[in-house]
């Protein structure tokens, strides 16, 4: 992504509008500040570059109002607004094929631009008694040593881990905006998360979760981590998609074993088998983790295929519905 820079506000508003316009996902995002340089100079050329590429209606740009309400709702709200190219931004998260051009904070962004290094711990939603006692007590145990714990603040594994590790570092991931309580449950610890960690989102302030968002979500929590950790999952889990981003961006995969009599360890099992790391408790990760903790991140992938044509959206770009459908009762 190159030096770090802070934005400012002119240039962060030009910057969201960018990021929130018709099929300019994450990688056309890149591929376009690359080529121009600056989000103001992209805006500026995008409707050209459509119609060369044989676009027959105008692209929809985000309008300049609509992007100074959500800065306004951000500010609001006290969250603040960390684009790609500032110092706050994650670096592990950067170093990912699709980082989001922006992230809306609720917390200490400083927790994000730490050197500490992050661990995912997510899993299923109906966990057992015994797989939030494991998820908690590892979260506790790598918060003490030093390593901030990253999930998706959803019922039962994710819940757990963010609970044993609120006191040393914990980031929430969500699927909405950071002003939006899901599940609603989770209301009193996402605000205490906000208090003592972070919880951030790709999505805009006011957004409720829809089925697509979550796929996108997973993939920001493994992008965040050196590692993701497994606990409990049954064969079709949304968590196996983030075992499955983790392994694209080039982390380590953890997974705690189960019963082969429980559908919820068919998942980590079968990881286990395809070559997870097996973890039973926080040394047998931390002691991998301190290994790749020197070792740089792999550069944000630069696809060859042409740029702009027709602004199409990469397949890294969305998830079709029917899967989003598919996947959202794991959540």
């Amino acid at each position: 992504m190159g030096d770090s820079l802070t934005l400012n506000h002119s240039e962060k508003l030009d910057w969201l509008r960018l990021s929130r316009s018709e099929n300019i996902g994450p990688i056309t995002f890149f591929q376009l500040i690359r080529r121009f340089g600056a989000a103001a100079a992209a805006l500026d050329a995008v409707p050209d570059l459509a119609r060369r590429g044989g676009r027959k209606r105008p692209i929809k740009l985000c309008d300049p109002a609509t992007a100074e309400a959500e800065a306004a709702a951000i500010e609001k709200a006290g969250a603040r607004l960390v684009a790609a190219c500032e110092p706050e931004y994650p670096k592990a998260l950067a170093a990912i094929a699709d980082p989001p051009p922006a992230l809306t904070v609720l917390g200490r962004p400083e927790m994000l631009a730490s050197q500490d290094p992050t661990v995912g711990i997510v899993g299923a939603r109906n966990a057992s008694g015994a797989g939030r006692r494991i998820a908690q007590g590892i979260a506790t145990d790598l918060g003490a040593r030093g390593i901030i714990v990253a999930s998706g603040l959803a019922r039962g594994i994710d819940t757990a881990a963010h609970n044993g590790a609120l006191k040393t570092g914990t980031v929430a991931v969500v699927a909405g905006g950071v002003d939006v309580y899901y599940p609603p449950e989770n209301e009193d610890l996402q605000n205490a998360i906000a208090a003592e960690g972070a919880v951030i989102s790709e999505q805009p302030m006011g957004t409720e979760p829809q089925a697509r968002h979550f796929p996108r979500r997973n993939r920001m929590i493994s992008g965040l981590s050196l590692g993701v950790l497994i606990v409990e999952a049954a064969s079709r889990s949304g968590s196996l998609i983030t075992a499955r981003t983790a392994l694209e961006q080039g982390r380590e995969v953890f997974a705690v074993p189960g019963s082969p009599l429980d559908p919820r360890a068919q998942g980590t099992n079968h990881l286990l088998r395809q070559g997870a790391t097996l973890a039973e408790r926080a040394d047998d990760i931390a002691a991998v983790i301190a290994a790749m903790a020197d070792t740089p991140l792999s550069p944000l992938n630069e696809p060859e295929a042409a740029l702009f044509e027709g602004l199409e959206l990469s397949t890294s770009d969305e998830i079709s519905p029917a899967e989003g459908r598919a996947q959202l009762s794991n959540w």
